[in-house]
């Protein structure tokens, strides 16, 4: 049977692996790519001159995603709203970091979230990295966890934080070595109080470390949005780099003087007398526009400028695979979109809409997962059970104006559609926002059964004063 600490020393071989794949998603990402595909000759003759250079495509891909993956609340197995579980889910700021970590996952095709209570008060869910966290799953499942490793360095230590079952037991174990070196892991002492120890019991009973992957198929790892854009980023930058070579010598009409001897200029020795030419440079005559046909039958001939727009329309075709590979909107990548109608509009984010609302499935499972262990840290297991039963309300994937919007919720009302409901199909109405809604809708009614129509209408206006008529 293995011990606790060669899982540790598995897992973060494991992790090391996959460190190097994370690390090159991410340099596509921040744009910090070698020129590729560029022959032997070119590299030879520019040398680093486009080492720095990139036409950043693979950015925009992830972004374009994840502004449209927004959780506001999550409802329970019979359709309320949490309320507890939103306050959790604030008090961690998830409302900001979750965006992060959709990021991470759609960059990296996995994030992790880690639920804890560090004081042993407060529970709190962070979100973690996939280069310093991994998760390890029971043979034939693709949900049921069965172990988790955290690793961070801090200073002069290299730490990490296992969780485990062992012989039946959830329980933490914890270990450190010094940075820098791979060295064997010891227990953990720097940073913790002298009475407690390195290793302790999982009070949760399960692994509070879970997974948020990416799109995967059944057998495989989950995927990168950029693995797809890569091999076309790289091309186009190859061709940007051929674009602005080209520019700088053919982007002019070239003019020649043909009949005519270089011109040269006599080198004399010290007695005055020649001895021999040598060229002049032409960098002054052309900065001086400077021009002379003294021999019989010299002529002038033209060169006309290189047409640059072949390279441009090979980067557009380019650009265009990655719209439909990607199902990107065409003119989010292109900025091409002069008076296009609504329903033009909304039939080219399509396929974007599709793809955000299937991210929001495997998203969403995850952090229903994640609210289950929070509740489970709260001591609440009905609440958990229920969580997990539940599902999580997404703001609208589709971006719509609020005439639009307006439209469709007035025709919902007429076929009778409570108001609650109508509510939160509103972008950006969060579940408290839907409750302090109803509780002013209350408030009014009361009103006006109690008559007191000043409270909600205002109190009645004063009647102007008459003015008397002349000669009345």
């Amino acid at each position: 049977m293995e011990s606790p600490k060669e899982t540790v020393v598995r897992l973060h071989a494991k992790l090391e692996q996959r460190k190097t794949k994370t690390a090159k998603w991410s340099d596509y990402y921040n744009g910090n790519r070698p020129l590729l595909f560029a022959s032997p000759e070119f590299s030879k003759t520019h040398g680093g001159l486009f080492e720095k250079f990139s036409d950043n495509w693979c950015q925009l891909v992830p972004d374009s995603t994840v502004e449209r993956l927004m959780p506001l609340g999550f409802r329970l197995d019979d359709g309320s709203i949490d309320e507890a579980a939103g306050k959790t889910w604030r008090q961690s700021e998830c409302d900001v970091e979750v965006g992060l970590a959709f990021l991470e996952a759609l960059i990296t095709g996995r994030a992790f979230a880690l639920v804890w209570k560090p004081d042993g008060k407060t529970t709190e869910i962070t979100f973690q990295s996939p280069s310093n966290a991994i998760v390890e799953y029971v043979p034939g499942s693709r949900r049921k966890r069965k172990a988790g490793l955290l690793v961070w360095r801090d200073g002069a230590f290299e730490f990490a934080t296992l969780f485990n079952i062992v012989a039946g037991e959830y329980r933490v174990y914890r270990y450190q070595r010094e940075s820098g070196h791979a060295g064997e892991w010891g227990d953990r002492t720097e940073g913790l109080p002298e009475s407690e120890p390195s290793h302790l019991p999982n009070p949760l009973k399960a692994i509070p470390l879970v997974e948020l992957p990416n799109r995967s198929r059944l057998h495989g790892s989950p995927r990168s949005e950029i693995e797809n854009v890569a091999p076309l980023q790289d091309a186009m930058n190859t061709l940007w780099a051929h674009l602005m070579t080209a520019s700088d010598t053919l982007a002019l009409p070239a003019r020649a003087v043909l009949g005519m001897d270089r011109p040269v200029k006599e080198i004399l020795d010290a007695d005055g007398e020649v001895v021999g030419e040598e060229d002049l440079p032409l960098d002054s005559f052309r900065s001086d526009r400077l021009l002379w046909l003294e021999r019989e039958g010299a002529s002038i001939a033209e060169f006309s400028a290189a047409d640059l727009t072949n390279y441009t329309k090979v980067i557009e075709v380019a650009v265009q695979h990655i719209a439909a590979q990607t199902r990107t909107p065409p003119h989010y990548l292109l900025g091409q979109m002069v008076n296009v109608s609504a329903d033009a509009l909304v039939a080219a984010e399509s396929g974007l809409v599709a793809k955000v609302q299937e991210r929001q499935r495997y998203f969403g499972a995850a952090l229903r997962e994640v609210m289950r262990l929070a509740a489970l840290a709260d001591g609440d297991t009905a609440r958990a059970e229920a969580l997990a039963l539940g599902s999580v309300v997404w703001r609208d994937a589709q971006f719509r104006s609020d005439a639009q919007y307006a439209d469709a919720l007035t025709k919902l009302k007429a076929i009778n559609v409570p108001d609650e409901a109508l509510w939160e199909r509103i972008p950006g109405v969060d579940p408290d926002q839907v409750k302090r809604w109803k509780s002013m809708r209350n408030d009014q009614a009361a009103a006006i059964v109690g008559g007191d129509l000043a409270g909600v209408f205002g109190p009645k206006p004063e009647a102007a004063p008459e003015v008397p008529q002349e000669g009345v």
